[in-house]
Formats: structure tokens, sequence, C-alpha cells
């Protein structure tokens, strides 16, 4: 079943929406960090990387309609209505109702409980209007952060992969994590 939210999604502190030309700004403040791309599959990103991926790449669409599918949604604080970071949200399987989460804050506003939020948010989205039964997140053994995020979730570790993917400048490990749908304790 095809997932068209009606935006923005609401939390408490947080909406979630699709991104735009105006979040090009924001976007840099932390995509072109080295220090927040040392965990993800590709590099800091210059403007023209952030623009390519809103007009034309991953960061461009505002709906799931088939198996495959990738939709990335800003996190804005309600109160400033600052872009502090972007959600995944991934359609793996039509069959086995399966999903992928991944999550990118600006170090700036973390330990504020911004990503668990926004994280709940996307489980909404997965479980209650998408109908996955089954959401993974695969995570860099090395960050701790996310380890911990994904535990505070509520997801269990179920593997750690050993060298299973070429990460920027070397081969490098994955641990997975998954959360059924009836195990999610909405947040």
């Amino acid at each position: 079943m095809p997932l068209r939210p009606t935006y923005p999604v609401h939390t408490e502190r947080l909406h979630l929406r699709p991104l735009s030309e105006v979040d090009v700004p924001a976007l840099l403040s932390y995509h072109s960090s080295p220090e927040v791309h040392q965990y993800l599959p590709m590099g800091p990103m210059d403007a023209e990387g952030v623009r390519h991926r809103l007009r034309h790449g991953l960061w461009s669409r505002s709906t799931l309609e088939e198996e495959g599918e990738i939709l990335f949604l800003g996190v804005e604080l309600v109160a400033t209505g600052e872009l502090i970071g972007d959600m995944m949200l991934r359609w793996l399987s039509v069959k086995d109702q399966c999903g992928e989460i991944g999550y990118v804050i600006n170090p700036a506003y973390g330990g504020h409980g911004y990503t668990t939020e926004a994280a709940h948010a996307v489980f909404g989205l997965a479980f209650h209007q998408l109908g996955l039964h089954r959401m993974i997140a695969r995570i860099d053994p090395r960050n701790m952060a996310s380890i911990r995020l994904a535990q505070r979730l509520g997801m269990r570790r179920e593997a750690h992969l050993v060298e299973n993917h070429w990460h920027q400048v070397g081969w490098a490990d994955e641990v997975d994590f998954a959360l059924l749908a009836h195990e999610w304790i909405p947040g």
C-alpha cells in the first residue's frame, strides 16, 4: 500500500516534512561535515551535491509508491522552524512487509531527544500508514550514539556483519537492529 502522508507529520516538538530548496543552508550546515558523514555511506557534500539530491536525487520525493523507494523527511523544530536533521524511510519489501529507518541530526541539536521523537514518527508512518511488519536499522558499529538510539527505540540487535560493504575508503562492518510492528511502543 503506498505511503502518501499529510504534511507536516506532527510530534510534540517537531514537524517532519519533505525537503526543499529552502533547506539548502541548513542541510549544508551538517551534511558538509566530515564528522557527521564518518559513519554514512557517502562522504560530505557541497552545495551542488545537496541541490542535486533535492532536485533529482534521493531527497526529491514526498511519497512511497512502490518497493525499493526511499523517502527522506526534514526534521523541523516547531518552536523555531529550523531544520535540524533528516529521517529516512526505505520500503525494502512488499512481500516481507519490511522497511528501513535512517537518521542524521545536526550535532548542534544532539542530546535533546529530537532523533528519538522523529524516529517514533517514522515508525508510525511505517507501521500504521504503510502497513509494514518489520523495520530495520543498519548501523556502523563504531557509531555508539546511533546504537544507543536504536536500543532506546526498542530495537533488538540481530546481526554483526563483518566487512560487508565498502565505506568511502575501505571495508566496513555493519550491525543490524530490528523492530516488529507489534513490539513498537509509541514514544
